[in-house]
């Protein structure tokens, strides 16, 4: 239940830090770090407007995306606490329920017939596709690892196997979470969401017709997906045995650390061609493959 708050806590703080980085690196004074919250708060007061061409759908997607990013927070472990929800394999089932809500989010896209919603929710779905088996590459990696397939057993052994590479796994797997995490959040290099030009725009363009309502809560999965990718990267670099208050301060300095590197990211770095992009995501499945194979050698597999 401690991880759960402090994801929800962390959810929350977490866009306005990346706001308050961008407008320091940028040389300008810049919003407050609860602008994106007064955001949705203004968002959550106003009502939705539906066009006449969407259906059913298009009202339902926000809900049922935002529902699964919950459901999918709950199979995440904190410290020596088990998730509120564990089983074998359950990183499947975190992994398919975020991609449940995606794909409601795309076919609520193609339910406006805009064109350029649907070219949004081609590129959103094809990026999404090269981007999962860096995921479950990764997530096999630590299980044949840690001999788990749970998240809780996973994590909660990770740092006690005895493995001297345990370091390079730590290393490898924070780096892969960040660019999943990037990739899964449509920010840059693959996108950027202050773009305004419509050939360009993926994840934006998908949700041009959502407004009040309905985009709070859009906007609300996003940041619970950044705070969940965080909680990952926390996982596989500090040890689950550690005191508890240690281990909640940790927690929020990950999750500032990840914040600040997003707004850095976005403030120096350039978005790739869109031709370039699959090449990049198909990379971050090609270094999960390298930690996967030296797995295999280090446990006398191959």
């Amino acid at each position: 239940m401690i991880g759960f708050i402090l994801i929800l806590v962390s959810a929350f703080s977490f866009p306005g830090i990346i706001v308050r980085t961008k407008s320091i690196a940028s040389g300008r004074k810049g919003p407050g770090t609860l602008q994106p919250i007064k955001e949705i708060g203004i968002l959550l007061k106003k009502g939705s407007v539906f066009s006449n061409t969407t259906g059913i759908i298009f009202q339902l997607a926000p809900v049922i995306s935002l529902s699964c990013i919950v459901c999918a927070l709950l199979v995440i472990p904190f410290a020596n606490n088990a998730a509120l929800i564990s089983f074998e394999g359950d990183f499947v089932f975190f992994s398919y329920l975020l991609g449940l809500g995606k794909f409601f989010a795309i076919i609520a896209a193609l339910d406006t017939g805009s064109s350029f919603e649907g070219m949004g929710a081609n590129r959103e779905a094809f990026f999404s596709m090269l981007v999962e088996p860096a995921f479950f590459i990764l997530l096999a990696t630590f299980a044949m690892f840690t001999g788990y397939t749970s998240f809780s057993d996973i994590f909660s052994h990770f740092f006690v196997t005895g493995n001297n590479y345990v370091l390079i796994y730590s290393i490898i797997g924070f780096y892969l979470f960040i660019q999943i995490a990037m990739v899964e959040n449509s920010r840059l290099p693959v996108d950027d969401p202050k773009t305004h030009l419509e050939l360009t725009m993926i994840h934006e363009v998908m949700i041009l017709d959502n407004s009040g309502f309905d985009k709070a809560l859009i906007h609300m999965g996003s940041y619970l997906k950044f705070s969940i990718y965080g909680a990952l990267m926390y996982n596989v670099i500090v040890p689950a045995g550690w005191n508890i208050f240690l281990q909640i301060a940790l927690f929020m300095a990950v999750q500032i650390i990840f914040a600040i590197i997003i707004g850095l990211i976005e403030s120096f770095r350039a978005r790739n061609k869109m031709n370039l992009n699959p090449k990049f995501i198909l990379t971050i499945s090609s270094i999960g493959w390298i930690a996967f194979v030296i797995i295999l050698i280090l446990t006398d597999k191959i």
